[in-house]
C-alpha cells in the first residue's frame, strides 16, 4: 500500500524539478563550437551569414517567443543564452547567439532527456527565418 504512494510522490517531485530547477549561466552560457550547420538527437547548430546586426536582430525574434527569456549576456557583449520552456511540462531548451563577425553562431540544445523530437531545431530555424 506505501508503495502506491511513492509513484504519485516520484512524479509530482521530477515535475517540481522540471520547472524549479536554477539554470547556471556558467554551465550554459558558453560560446556555441560551430563549424557547419547539424542536428543531433536533442540538439540543433547553425551558421547564419547575418550581417554585423544579426544578434541584434535574432534577440528581438527571440524575447518576442513566448515562454522565452534571456538568461546571460546582451547584444552588446556579442553573446545571449536564452531559455525556452516547454508550453505544458515547461521543460527548459537553451539556445545560445554569438556574433562573430558577419556570421551568427546558434546553438539550441534541450537540459532534460535525450531526445527533443526536432525541437530545437524548429525553433531556431524559426528565430533564423524570421530574420
Amino acid at each position: 500500500m506505501n508503495f502506491l504512494w511513492l509513484v504519485p510522490i516520484l512524479a509530482i517531485g521530477f515535475v517540481l524539478y522540471v520547472r524549479l530547477a536554477p539554470s547556471d549561466p556558467a554551465r550554459w552560457h558558453k560560446e556555441p563550437q560551430i563549424a557547419h550547420d547539424s542536428d543531433t538527437e536533442n540538439s540543433a547548430r547553425r551558421l547564419v551569414m547575418s550581417g554585423r546586426d544579426g544578434l541584434a536582430r535574432f534577440h528581438q525574434v527571440a524575447v518576442g517567443t513566448p515562454r522565452t527569456t534571456a538568461l546571460a549576456g546582451s547584444v552588446e557583449a556579442g553573446m545571449v543564452t536564452y531559455v525556452t520552456r516547454s508550453k505544458t511540462m515547461a521543460y527548459p531548451d537553451y539556445t545560445t547567439a554569438y556574433q562573430d563577425g558577419d556570421m551568427l553562431k546558434v546553438y539550441g540544445r534541450s537540459r532534460f532527456g535525450r531526445r527533443d523530437f526536432g525541437v530545437n531545431g524548429a525553433r531556431v530555424d524559426g528565430w533564423i527565418d524570421a530574420l
